[in-house]
């Protein structure tokens, strides 16, 4: 789709620091602020908790917004799927005029809708042309001071209950009182100078309307998120006592739903989907619902034992399919659950950890072909991860890699691309294939140092060793914002990782492509061994386990190697091997715990696990 800009040199990459250089961002945003009375604090602030000051090339959000403005419409034609086994999904809108602020919008400023989808200039007057005219209704007047339009802004949150409203627009008067700064994905810098003088009227959201949220069961979230609980159906999960009887939580599994909010709480309540997750959220983050309790075990992951260290949370959204980006809110909205969780369970806010449904192996290798590739190439792990004030993201925009003198044979590095500036290409076929190219989360991993060799071959997707390709459920290929590789070689602007039991090749110049992991934890095979079996799951060995319960096999991958003189980056620790049985009515739960310990390893875009006997630092 091409996309109308006006933004002159600066669309080329060419970065801005003044703040109204004609044609810029700014500028644009300052024109419509003055042509319809809105402060430009308030339009600029309302952009940024918005879409961070991006456009996104024309393409809807998982919320159906469009634009700097985030402009909502969600009438389409076409009707996605959902993953394998979960029905088809109408994702064509309703007839909600929250849903159509684009329409309205649009109308207002006497252009075509689809004008206002791609060309950045309109989107921002179309977004000050509604915000003041939510004004008019509140106030009956336009006012130059920022704080008296907090009522038009919550009202601009299209939210339906004040909790909701006066989260956004107390988010829109932080970054207006506390000053903003991003450099957008076209290189422009944009700024929102900090007001501290700024009062925002809050008693206008009483004005709006809109309901009170009723009292509910208290579920188990961070004070700033809009919870509910709503329990899946009793056969989806496992009833337990997670870190309280020697199973501890150590994954945080982020996956999307393929489909809308509620079509994902009624599936988990099905009794005959057979899955659950412990919580979903809203593409707007305006509501989160749990449905098993965290310290029992949901099955989300499609691996037993990481269903059983894990706490799995679904994002209303698309991998792949129609909408390609996730909101500003359901960023912020996902960090604070997180974050929360994180803080509860004690889990290390690292890519060994907080991990997306595409880092999970089946616990078995016929099984592989048909893993999940969710959240998909376009969830922003950097940005997430900076939100969350982990230590290894950079803050997101920031220049720089690990540089040429950094990658050392030997090293751990940690894979970074820059996400606005890391467009990949992809083939996706529901069932017509097509190919789509946008920014990306993800690095392809070659066979050589080179743009035209083969992408590495994953064994459990091309038992006959043919090479990868670039359809985005072939993900054998691809390593991941986050991810942390041992490198293997490095020839000038290739560098060379240990990857699924081979060298795999990424074009990283002058390391712009990784970060250094100087306290990543290296395995090797133990001195002697020839090389390493490789697992998805750590349970018992079979004599471990008490009579009357079944022992879980723990299958080797036969067709992955883990030889002398490769090495891998692992988690921070070792993990015992153990195994969970419910309670029955003639017994009580049952947890076995064996001698061995297993090394949770970042093997490929995968994590597997390793005994840990068989393995030296």
């Amino acid at each position: 789709m091409a996309v109308a800009l006006a933004w002159g040199c600066a669309a080329a990459g060419n970065a801005r620091p003044s703040d109204v250089t004609p044609g810029g961002f700014e500028w644009a945003a300052e024109r419509a602020a003055a042509e319809f009375g809105v402060p430009k604090e308030v339009l600029l602030g309302v952009s940024h908790e918005s879409s961070w000051w991006e456009g996104n090339h024309g393409r809807p959000s998982t919320k159906g917004g469009y634009g700097p403005m985030h402009l909502t419409d969600t009438t389409s034609g076409k009707t996605y799927a959902h993953r394998p086994g979960e029905g088809p999904v109408d994702a064509t809108g309703t007839d909600d005029p929250s849903e159509h602020t684009l329409r309205a919008a649009a109308a207002m400023i006497g252009l075509a809708p689809g004008t206002l989808k791609t060309d950045e200039r309109q989107n921002l007057r179309g977004g000050a042309a509604l915000l003041a005219s939510y004004q008019r209704q509140i106030t009956r007047g336009i006012s130059p001071d920022p704080g008296a339009w907090y009522g038009a802004v919550a009202r601009y949150s299209q939210a339906a209950d004040t909790a909701t409203a006066g989260r956004f627009a107390d988010g829109v008067f932080t970054a207006i009182r506390a000053g903003r700064e991003r450099v957008r994905e076209d290189g422009q810098t944009v700024s929102l100078s900090k007001r501290p003088d700024v009062r925002p009227s809050t008693s206008q959201l009483a004005s709006l309307g809109l309901r009170a949220l009723p009292a509910t069961p208290v579920p188990e979230c961070p004070a700033e998120l809009n919870c509910r609980f709503v329990p899946a159906a009793a056969s989806n999960y496992q009833v337990a006592t997670r870190n309280s009887d020697g199973i501890d939580v150590d994954f945080i599994v982020i996956h999307d739903i393929e489909g809308p909010y509620d079509a994902g709480i009624s599936w988990f309540q099905d009794p005959a989907s057979g899955v659950s997750a412990h919580y979903v959220l809203k593409a707007d983050g305006s509501g989160a619902t749990q449905m098993v309790a965290t310290k029992d075990i949901a099955f989300h992951a499609g691996n037993y034992w990481v269903n059983l260290h894990g706490v799995g949370i679904e994002l209303e959204g698309y991998a792949a399919q129609g909408p390609t980006w996730f909101t500003p809110a359901q960023y912020k909205a996902t960090a604070a659950l997180v974050g929360y969780l994180a803080r509860r369970f004690d889990v290390p806010l690292d890519r060994k950890h907080i991990i997306g449904h595409d880092n999970v192996l089946p616990p078995r290798p016929a099984r592989a072909p048909d893993a999940h590739w969710d959240p998909g190439p376009y969830w922003d792990w950097e940005r997430f991860m900076a939100l969350l004030d982990a230590d290894a993201p950079r803050k997101h925009g920031a220049e720089g890699g690990a540089g040429r003198e950094s990658i050392g044979i030997g090293q751990a590095v940690m894979i970074a691309p820059d996400y606005g500036k890391n467009p990949q290409t992809v083939s996706v076929c529901d069932p017509k294939c097509r190919t789509q190219k946008q920014p990306s989360n993800f690095l392809y991993v070659r066979t050589a140092p080179g743009d035209n060799a083969p992408l590495v071959s994953d064994r459990a997707l091309h038992p006959d060793g043919t090479a990868g390709t670039d359809r985005i459920d072939d993900w054998g290929a691809t390593a991941m914002w986050g991810q942390e590789f041992v490198v293997a070689d490095v020839r000038g602007d290739w560098t060379a990782i240990w990857f699924g039991g081979q060298k795999g090749w990424i074009h990283n110049p002058a390391g712009i492509h990784t970060r250094p992991a100087p306290n990543a934890r290296i395995v090797r095979p133990a001195s002697g061994a020839e090389s390493v079996s490789v697992y998805t799951t750590a349970y018992p060995r079979a004599a471990e386990y008490p009579r009357g319960v079944t022992a879980s096999e723990q299958t080797r991958f036969d067709m992955y190697a883990f030889p002398q003189g490769q090495a891998y980056v692992a988690a921070r620790t070792p993990v015992d091997a153990d195994d969970f049985f419910p309670a029955t009515p003639t017994r009580p739960e049952v947890v076995v715990t064996g001698a061995q310990k297993y090394e949770v390893i970042q093997y490929s875009r995968r994590l597997a696990t390793v005994n840990h006997a068989q393995t030296r630092h």
